[in-house]
C-alpha cells in the first residue's frame, strides 16, 4: 500500500542508513550465499519451479537472511510478512495467521517470515505446525543458533535447513565497491587499512556497510561528490570507529564451536592452530578457568601416559592462572597449551577406561578371587580368603604373575599402549611381563 509520503515523493528524500539503500533488489545481487542462490543450490531451483517449501535459515547476523527471504517472497509472488520472536507474542502469531487465511481464500499465499525463530517457545513452535500442514503460510524462520538444539524435530522435519555462510573477503570486497558508486567517491582508507575494515566487519555485511557509512561521515560530506578531508591509515581508521568485538557467546554455539577447535587442533598436533583457537576464546571473554579444565581434560584424553608430564603442566596452568590472574596467568595457559599440542598423543588410557567401564557394568557385581582376599577373622581364613597369595616382591623379578580377575571372567585386557612417547616403555614392560605370567602359570 502507497503511503501519503510515498504518494507526496517525500519517501526519496527522507534520509535512509547506507545498508538500507544498498540492500539488494533481486536475489542476483545478493552476495556471499552462491551455495544456496546459484543455479545448483535450493533456493535457485526453487524460484526457477515455482514454488516455495517451508525453511530454516541458519546463519551468522549480517549474512542476508532476511534480505533474501523478502526476494523469495517476490519472486514466487507471496506476501510477504514479517515477525521478530522477540518482540511477538501468541496473540500476534494468531492475528498473522488469520491474515494469512484471508488471503489464501483470496487465492494468495503468504510468506511468513519469523526473525529469530530459535527464541519462541516448544508450543509456541509447534503452533506453526498446522498452519504449514494445510498450505496457509509458507514459514522462513531465521536463527543464529544450531537449529538442531532450538528447534522442534516436528518442525524441523517440516522445513529444509539451510546454512547461511559469514561473508568472505571477496563479498565484503563487492559490498565495499557498491558502496563506493553509491557514495560517488573511493572510501578514503589506505590499502591496509581497507583490509583492516574488512576484518572489523568479521563476516557481517551489515556491520561492515555501517562501519563504511561512518567513515564517510567522518571524512567529507557523505555524499556523492563530497570532498575526502582524509585518508585515513589503520591507527587512524581505528580510532575513528570501534573495533567489533567477536561474535562470540559463551553459552551458546560459538563456546561450542571454539572448544572443539581448540581440542581437536591440540589432539592434531598444531600448536600454531591451537594458540588461535586459545587467543580466540580468550579474547571473546571466555573463562580462562573453563579452558583451564579443559586443557586438563587434553592431558588426560588425548596424551595420557604418552607424557605423564601433560597432566602435571595442564594442572600447573591452572594452579598459575589462579596465581596470577589476567592477564598475566593467559601466558601460562598458553605454555600448557603449546606443551600439549607438541607432546606425543595416545588415547589409550582413555579407551581402557571405557572398557573396563563397559566390562564392570556387562559381569555385574562378580567377587575378587579369594587367593587376593585378606582374612582378618579364622572363619574368613577357613572360607579360603588370602589362600594361595603370592606376595609379589617375594617372586623373582618381583612379578608373582597370578591372575586378579573375578573367576567367572577370566583374565581380560583393556589397556594396548601405543609405541609412542612414554607408553613405548609400558609397552615393552606390560609385554616382558606377559611373557612371564605365561611361564608361571598365571595366564596369558
Amino acid at each position: 500500500m502507497t503511503t501519503l509520503f510515498e504518494a507526496a515523493g517525500l519517501e526519496r528524500e527522507a534520509p535512509r542508513p547506507l545498508a538500507d539503500r544498498l540492500r539488494p533488489e533481486t536475489l542476483d545481487q545478493v552476495v556471499g550465499q552462491d551455495h544456496i542462490l546459484g543455479p545448483d543450490g535450493l533456493l535457485g531451483r526453487m524460484v526457477r519451479a515455482g514454488r516455495l517449501s517451508s525453511l530454516i535459515f541458519w546463519g551468522p547476523p549480517g549474512s542476508g537472511k532476511t534480505t533474501v527471504a523478502r526476494l523469495l517472497a517476490d519472486a514466487t509472488e507471496l506476501e510477504f510478512e514479517q515477525l521478530s520472536a522477540i518482540f511477538s507474542g501468541v496473540q500476534d502469531l494468531r492475528k498473522a495467521f488469520e491474515r494469512a487465511r484471508a488471503r489464501r481464500e483470496a487465492g494468495r499465499g503468504t510468506l511468513l517470515f519469523i526473525d529469530e525463530i530459535h527464541r519462541f517457545n516448544r508450543a509456541q513452535q509447534d503452533g506453526f505446525l498446522p498452519h504449514m500442514e494445510d498450505g496457509t503460510i509458507v514459514l522462513i524462520g531465521a536463527t543464529t543458533e544450531n537449529p538442531s538444539f532450538e528447534l522442534n524435530a516436528a518442525l524441523l522435519s517440516r522445513a529444509s535447513v539451510l546454512v547461511f555462510e559469514r561473508l568472505d573477503e571477496a563479498a565484503l570486497a563487492e559490498l565495499v565497491a557498491r558502496a563506493e558508486r553509491v557514495m560517488g567517491r573511493p572510501l578514503p582508507l589506505k590499502d591496509e587499512a581497507r583490509a583492516a575494515l574488512l576484518a572489523m566487519a568479521d563476516g557481517d555485511g551489515r556491520a561492515l556497510l555501517n562501519l563504511i557509512e561512518e567513515v564517510y561521515l567522518a571524512t567529507g560530506e557523505g555524499e556523492a561528490g563530497g570532498e575526502a578531508r582524509a585518508t585515513l591509515d589503520t591507527d587512524a581508521l581505528t580510532r575513528l570507529v570501534q573495533r567489533r568485538a567477536p561474535i562470540y557467546d559463551k553459552s551458546r554455539d560459538g563456546h561450542y564451536n571454539l572448544i572443539s577447535a581448540l581440542h581437536k587442533s591440540v589432539r592434531g598436533s598444531d600448536p600454531d592452530a591451537a594458540l588461535y583457537w586459545l587467543a580466540r576464546m580468550l579474547a571473546g571473554g571466555e573463562d580462562p578457568l573453563y579452558i583451564a579444565r579443559r586443557l586438563v581434560r587434553m592431558a588426560v584424553e588425548d596424551i595420557g601416559l604418552a607424557d605423564p608430564d601433560a597432566l602435571a603442566i595442564a594442572n600447573a596452568a591452572k594452579d598459575a592462572f589462579d596465581f596470577l590472574g589476567s592477564p598475566e596467568g593467559e601466558l601460562a595457559l598458553a605454555e600448557a597449551c603449546l606443551y600439549l599440542a607438541t607432546a606425543p598423543k595416545s588415547n589409550a588410557a582413555y579407551v581402557a577406561w571405557k572398557r573396563a567401564m563397559k566390562a564392570a557394568k556387562a559381569h555385574g557385581s562378580l567377587a575378587p578371587p579369594k587367593h587376593i582376599l585378606n582374612a582378618p577373622t579364622d572363619l574368613m581364613a577357613e572360607q579360603g580368603y588370602g589362600k594361595g597369595y603370592a606376595y609379589d616382591h617375594d617372586a623373582p623379578d618381583a612379578f608373582s604373575g597370578q591372575d586378579y580377575f573375578p573367576e567367572e571372567m577370566g583374565r581380560q585386557t583393556f589397556y594396548a599402549p601405543p609405541e609412542r612417547g612414554f607408553e613405548r616403555e609400558i609397552a615393552k614392560r606390560l609385554a616382558w611381563w606377559a611373557r612371564l605370567r605365561r611361564e608361571r602359570g598365571g595366564g596369558a
